[in-house]
């Protein structure tokens, strides 16, 4: 199976590791992965206190609910440094590492997780015009699982606006260089928690872009974020229709339901199934 869909996709829930709270219900949301924060929702005086919930939640988590996971400082300040250390100890299955410009800071990450019985995935938050421009050698790092795009920093940094369009491009670019890595890419969350329409909209865009998910910053996000990473009933159809087709023939060209399909519509086709065969573990 490709490395793109043995990684977690579709709704990512975050949530400030000081907000304890509201950690059953990240857990209980039907997200895949529950995303606790230690870097912007976080002020600098906390971070040592913070540490020690988001510990409270690795500690607490049952193996059947979602993939815990922790965004750490970027590595560029003490906090980062002090988070990779603290981290070693606590063994969280997935580690995001923000403001991401260098291969380098991945490897940095590994050399200080990575140890006997404990290899985690690293993500890395793309979230600069530098990350954007590096994306490709930063993607080809062979500890790097997959990366996120973080849309209000870059927004922030560029002047750009948050709109779909105004972004269009730096997504496009990662969303490429993640297939080309082999990574999973998963889009920037989307911050009006009124408009669902929006919401929707947007994940569908990112899918049809190539990310693999989208991050919700509460859990009433979850549901339409899954809904859109979620291959309709049709679409499987048609895809197992595809390979079907291809096995049957063997051929590199085929009819199926009246068009016209060659290699390009089987590998997609193919990556459909799969996807759809790790959704459903």
């Amino acid at each position: 199976m490709s490395r793109r869909w043995s990684a977690p996709g579709g709704a990512w829930i975050i949530t400030p590791a000081l907000a304890g709270e509201r950690f059953a219900k990240a857990r209980s949301c039907g997200a895949t992965v529950a995303l606790v924060d230690l870097e912007d929702s976080v002020a600098p005086q906390d971070k040592d206190l913070a540490r020690e919930r988001a510990a409270d939640f690795f500690a607490t988590t049952h193996p059947a609910g979602p993939v815990p996971a922790v965004r750490i400082n970027a590595l560029t300040t003490r906090a980062g440094l002090r988070d990779l250390l603290a981290l070693a100890d606590h063994r969280p299955p997935l580690v995001l590492v923000p403001m991401v410009e260098s291969a380098r800071d991945i490897e940095v990450a590994a050399a200080v997780l990575d140890s006997d019985g404990y290899t985690p995935q690293i993500w890395a938050l793309i979230e600069t015009p530098r990350a954007i421009e590096n994306a490709s050698t930063i993607l080809a790092a062979p500890r790097l699982e997959g990366v996120f795009f973080g849309a209000a920093d870059y927004a922030a940094i560029t002047g750009a606006s948050r709109t779909w369009q105004a972004l269009l491009h730096a997504r496009a670019v990662l969303a490429n260089a993640a297939a080309a890595a082999g990574v999973a890419a998963i889009d920037s969350p989307y911050f009006d928690l009124t408009d669902t329409d929006g919401l929707r909209t947007e994940a569908e865009q990112a899918r049809a872009l190539g990310f693999t998910g989208k991050t919700a910053v509460h859990p009433r996000q979850v549901p339409a974020i899954t809904e859109a990473f979620r291959p309709t009933e049709a679409e499987l159809a048609q895809a197992r229709a595809i390979v079907a087709a291809r096995g049957r023939t063997g051929a590199s060209i085929a009819n199926v339901h009246g068009q016209m399909v060659g290699a390009p519509f089987y590998a997609a086709a193919q990556a459909l199934t799969e996807r759809a065969g790790h959704q459903a573990t």
